[in-house]
């Protein structure tokens, strides 16, 4: 949730980043591209800038088979590079022939929920989804959006503000909190299910916990406790009023980090789970909800 800066959270004051007078949003423009298999370096213009990002297609990919769409969020401060090194979400994508998409925040991070910067983020991942589905034929039934840290708050960011964009989020080491987070109506207007990683080391652990009780709370959620696999690791599933459901994992001996990672700078590989496994199993149970 908070700003991470070599591997350590650097504070950044909530002024700088809660605005909410976003202007107009232009009608998205992308430069010349021809949808292939492969690593692509691409930019979108929103709001009269080019936002750019990283998109890998698999070898399978096939527009006809209408992918889905995974969309990952960096730390700050960071890059799409960054959170690809890190998530190691591609063998699973060139496996289930799924695009997985690594846009770069404006200086390093997302106008999420406590930090960083003004950039109208939940707009231009509307409209980067939207791109993505018109352009490069995702199933826009199937589009799942994740993070870490300044990532992770982005995710639940986009899943209230982004109504009917994301079927699911998995956010690491992020979580609901902040100004916005206050009213009781600021939750998503269609069912957006949740996976969520917390470290119990984590200096913002009891932030990210009471988040998800707060957001089960308002969502009529009923978490009960699941068996993790994992010695020490807690999990609870929780099926909710608008269909949604919310799965918890608390790891007591991680800090602010990806668990199941081994390379970058926040990556656990001791961590005894891997959120990447668990996450892509759960965005594959939970397409768009009607």
């Amino acid at each position: 949730m908070m700003a991470v800066l070599t591997g350590l959270c650097l504070i950044v004051l909530v002024a700088a980043c809660g605005g909410r007078g976003r202007p107009a949003p232009a009608p998205p423009s992308a430069t010349s591209e021809s949808p292939a298999p492969g690593d692509h370096d691409l930019t979108l213009n929103h709001n009269g800038q080019e936002r750019t990002y990283l998109l890998h297609a698999p070898p399978g990919y096939d527009p006809s088979r209408s992918p889905a769409l995974v969309i990952a969020l960096h730390f700050y401060p960071g890059s799409g590079a960054g959170i690809q090194e890190l998530a190691g979400l591609e063998a699973k994508a060139d496996k289930d022939n799924v695009l997985v998409a690594y846009p770069d925040g404006v200086a390093g991070g997302f106008n999420a929920l406590i930090c960083c910067g003004n950039a109208d983020d939940v707009g231009f991942l509307s409209a980067l989804t939207d791109h993505l589905v018109q352009t490069w034929h995702a199933d826009a039934n199937r589009v799942y959006l994740t993070g870490i840290s300044n990532g992770g708050d982005m995710s639940f960011r986009a899943a209230v503000e982004s109504t009917g964009k994301f079927a699911a989020i998995g956010a690491v080491s992020g979580g609901y909190s902040g100004k916005l987070t206050t009213a009781e109506t600021y939750v998503p207007k269609s069912p957006v299910s949740v996976i969520t990683f917390i470290g119990g080391q984590d200096r913002y652990a009891s932030t990210f916990q009471a988040g998800m009780k707060t957001w089960q709370q308002r969502l009529s959620c009923r978490p009960s406790p699941r068996a993790s696999g994992v010695p020490g690791v807690t999990h609870t599933l929780a099926s909710c009023k608008d269909g949604s459901e919310v799965s918890v994992y608390t790891l007591p001996e991680m800090g602010h980090s990806w668990p199941g990672a081994t390379t970058g700078s926040l990556a656990d590989s001791s961590a005894g789970l891997s959120a990447t496994d668990l996450m892509w199993e759960f965005f594959a149970a939970h397409p768009r909800k009607a």
